[in-house]
This record gives structure tokens, sequence and C-alpha cells, in this order.
């Protein structure tokens, strides 16, 4: 006789979260090629701004950013997928995240039962769930892996007088 939880969803995630993550201590200078896509213009807006709001020390722009909650153990039902950008702001060791700053949106659903009241509910739950998704993305060392990246582009970019190339 199988029991509920072995009967869940098989990959365990009641919450899945994904999410681009680029440390704002990274970014030099927000020049916007005046030939930018309206899409990269926007991209290029939004991390200036949360450069302004937040500062570089300990913060993160998060983008190209999904969470879907799961309500019910049938993908085709019980899910509502929000999409998300903005700043996660983590303590002074880089170690824990302290709060995140975003802007929420629902973009799909597959509750015929959902109402406004829960939209909001789940839509102010999307940041706790990132905290607790960026402090497993710390644990994991993807947080390290990618400030050692970008410090090779930097010690490559002071060696170059400030040039590495495009897009790096």
């Amino acid at each position: 006789m199988g029991s509920a939880k072995d009967r869940s969803k098989s990959n365990g995630q009641w919450v899945e979260i994904q999410f681009d993550c680029l440390p704002l201590r990274s970014v030099g200078r927000i020049d916007i090629p005046i030939d930018a896509s309206p899409k990269y213009r926007e991209h290029c807006e939004r991390v200036k701004a949360a450069m302004e709001k937040h500062g570089v020390h300990n913060s993160y722009f998060v983008y190209n950013a999904t969470c879907v909650f799961h309500l019910t153990n049938d993908d085709e039902l019980g899910t509502l997928q929000f999409r998300f950008v903005g700043t996660v702001l983590t303590d002074q060791t880089d170690m824990r995240c302290q709060r995140c700053d975003l802007e929420v949106e629902l973009i799909g659903e597959t509750c015929d039962w959902l109402t406004e009241p829960i939209v909001r509910w789940f839509g102010d739950t999307v940041p706790r769930s990132v905290a607790v998704e960026f402090d497993r993305y710390i644990d994991a060392g993807d947080l390290k892996q990618t400030q050692e990246r970008i410090a090779k582009i930097q010690q490559a970019s002071d060696e170059a007088d400030g040039y590495v190339g495009m897009y790096l």
C-alpha cells in the first residue's frame, strides 16, 4: 500500500524557481548603446535603477526569472506561474539573503478556483520563496562561482586598460 508521499511529484518540488543573477558590484558602468533593442534598453534601465536604489555591495539583480507554485500533485491542475525581476540583498558576508525587492507578475495559472486575494497572497509569497532559493544558490556555491568569474573578467579588463571585448 502506497502513501500520499509516495505518489507526490516526481521532482519533489512544490515551488520551482529559476533566475539569472548579476552581482551589481560587477557592473562598472551602464552606458546604454544608442542602437539597443527596447528589451535590452529596459534591462539596462532596470539594472541602473537597482544600483541607484540599493547600491552595489551585497546587491544582486535577478532577471529572466520565474516562480511556479504547485498546489496539487497534477502538473495540469493547480499551478500558478509568476515572472519576477528585481534585487536580492544579502547580509554583509554574502552568506544569507536579507530581503528581496522584486516586481512580480502572474503570467499563467491552471486553477479554476483562483480569486484575486489568492493571486495577491501568492504574489507576496514570491519574494519569500526567492529568498529561500537564493540561500540555496549561495550554499550550492553558485554565487561564489559567479563572483570568481566576474573577478577574472575585471582583472582582464584592468590588464587591457578597461577593454575586454563586447558582451563579456
